[in-house]
């Protein structure tokens, strides 16, 4: 049996839903939404926040402070608030160009404004890896990640232990080893790398995982990716970097749609 809508009270409804929530933006106290799925689960934020806490390269104390701070204050005189902002270009969710770790790249400019576009944004594949394991070879193998599959982010036990969220960082983090990353440029078709912390390649192995990665200048890795509470599958990557002339490195802000 069909069951009949009365639509002007459905239509009275919306209106003191939406007039409630423009009110709760213009109240006197407004606060800011701060969201990591929108849609009901169609839009992923995938990329972290820059906050103090947020680990740092062979740091204790993340990225500190300092690193944000309000160079023009309203409260102080200024006409406006402006914000000046000193970090790493490989900090939070970043990704690399080929001049991170092969100089000769660097000096001839390949850097993250060269970086194709097309391998950043497009149909990608989210797998888990085996927990508590690097990405070798064998793991590489054993995830039969067909031909033709272009773009691949790699959850591993680096989200399950929550290490983006932890101001020190962690030298035991996964990541990939050299000979999973050459099992990958030899046997797949994989343009574009996804990780879970600051790094794709393990701490260990990291300048020499890195050079076979970039040797090719057609891989792009992004780094420290947000993947808790996404599900396995395919989706719709969008990722854009920062165009940063004579960079090798860039933060990144990444979504998943399905």
């Amino acid at each position: 049996m069909t069951r009949s809508v009365n639509f002007p009270v459905f239509i009275l409804a919306v209106a003191l839903s939406l007039s409630s929530s423009l009110l709760a933006q213009h109240s006197d106290d407004p606060k800011p939404i701060r969201r990591e799925v929108y849609e009901g689960g169609k839009i992923y934020d995938i990329s972290h926040r820059y906050t103090p806490e947020i680990p740092a390269w062979e740091s204790s104390e993340g990225l500190g402070k300092t690193f944000l701070r309000l160079a023009a204050s309203m409260k102080n005189g200024s006409f406006a608030n402006v914000s000046e902002m000193k970090l790493s270009v490989h900090s939070g969710t970043h990704v690399d160009a080929p001049g991170h770790f092969w100089d000769n790249y660097y000096d001839a400019g390949f850097d993250t404004d060269s970086l194709d576009l097309q391998v950043l944004n497009g149909p990608a594949l989210l797998v888990d890896v085996p927990r508590d394991k690097n990405i070798t070879a064998e793991v590489m193998e054993s995830l039969h990640i067909q031909r033709g599959v272009r773009r691949v982010l790699f959850r591993t036990s680096n989200t399950d232990k929550r290490l983006m969220f932890k101001k020190e960082f962690d030298s035991s983090f996964a990541g990939f080893m050299t000979d999973g990353a050459k099992w990958l440029v030899e046997n797949t078709d994989i343009k574009l790398i996804g990780l879970d912390y600051l790094s794709f390649a393990a701490f260990e192995e990291s300048p020499a995982t890195h050079r076979v990665i970039l040797k090719g200048r057609d891989i792009i890795p992004v780094e420290a990716l947000k993947l808790d509470g996404v599900e396995v599958g395919t989706y719709s990557l969008h990722c854009l970097p920062l165009r940063l002339v004579g960079a090798e490195g860039a933060p990144t802000r990444c979504i998943l749609i399905k």
